[in-house]
């Protein structure tokens, strides 16, 4: 009979950092973002180190983030098939690293480096080492991942991350949000693009405003930067804090996700924030689509920090 505590975590390694009264915990597996607590309140919505990271928490959305229509795509004239991760909608999705095991390359008390080679496979015969940084200052936290095709072939590539908002313990239908872009992604039955149009209605967070009865799983471009570059996606509690994500000029996607349809037990459990460099089915249709020629690289910068009134 195996020892129960010699059995590893399903998220393994935890790896933390802290700064004052900042703390993350980073995960071997996936590199996720597991917590991100500041003076005790949650940034993002935690996940247990021995369970499996539930809905995407903290992921790292490589080589392609959100969905592949049918896990179909052409590169240079070739058609490759990735497997259905979401077979309800029969779509590919989040791509290929949150479930791998990343090394430890660098750390000090206050940032750390993690690793990961993408090997070739069938539906993705790319080779890509792949590097993310988790780094605390006065500013809160700030993650760069940088992607490096080092093989022979140009590899299609996107980026992105799946941060949970915290609402700090209130109902979701208590909380504030704004998102700063102008224009929405409209959406087919499997979530996949159809096209864009101006925001409006449920979809208008430009300005503050309640998320009772918002059902969001949608992408928003256009995106408004402040004197800094920075676009921002930021959810108010009730305890007057807010759990705020940004992202620099390497990226102009937001996904934006209330959790309405996710599994029993995280439903509207925060807000899902998501920064990307592409949207749905970018392999396909080539919209912002990343092509790393052999040697290149790919740098992405975002982060995240509690704001008080």
């Amino acid at each position: 009979m195996t020892d129960p505590s010699t059995v590893p975590a399903p998220s393994g390694i935890q790896h933390s950092i802290s700064y004052g009264e900042q703390r993350v915990t980073v995960t071997e597996v996936g590199a996720a973002l597991r917590e991100y607590v500041v003076g005790g309140r949650d940034v993002v919505v935690p996940f247990a180190a021995d369970e499996i990271n539930p809905v995407f928490n903290g992921g790292v959305l490589v080589p392609w983030p959100n969905r592949l229509r049918d896990g179909v795509y052409e590169a240079d004239g070739v058609r490759y098939t990735l497997p259905w991760t979401e077979p309800d909608r029969r779509n590919a999705i989040h791509g290929l690293v949150a479930f791998s095991r990343w090394s430890l390359v660098d750390r000090t008390d206050t940032s750390l480096t993690l690793a990961l080679d993408l090997v070739p496979q069938p539906g993705y015969p790319f080779q890509l080492a792949v590097q993310i940084t988790h780094e605390l200052s006065d500013a809160g936290l700030s993650v760069t991942l940088v992607a490096t095709n080092v093989g022979a072939g140009t590899a299609p590539y996107g980026a992105g991350f799946h941060p949970w908002l915290s609402t700090g313990g209130a109902d979701l239908d208590d909380c504030v949000v704004r998102l700063d872009a102008a224009t929405h992604v409209t959406v087919d039955d499997r979530l996949l693009p159809t096209g864009t149009e101006p925001v409006h209605g449920q979809f208008d967070m430009r300005e503050p405003g309640s998320l009772a009865g918002r059902d969001l799983d949608d992408a928003f471009v256009d995106v408004l930067r402040d004197d800094d570059g920075l676009s921002w996606i930021r959810l108010t509690g009730t305890d007057g804090h807010t759990a705020a994500v940004w992202m620099d000029e390497s990226m102009d996607v937001w996904q934006a996700c209330s959790g309405d349809h996710v599994g029993e037990g995280y439903r509207r459990m925060g807000l899902a924030a998501e920064p990307m460099s592409c949207y749905a089915d970018a392999f396909a249709t080539g919209d912002r689509l990343v092509r790393l020629a052999p040697g290149d690289s790919h740098r992405v910068r975002w982060g995240l920090a509690l704001l008080a009134d």
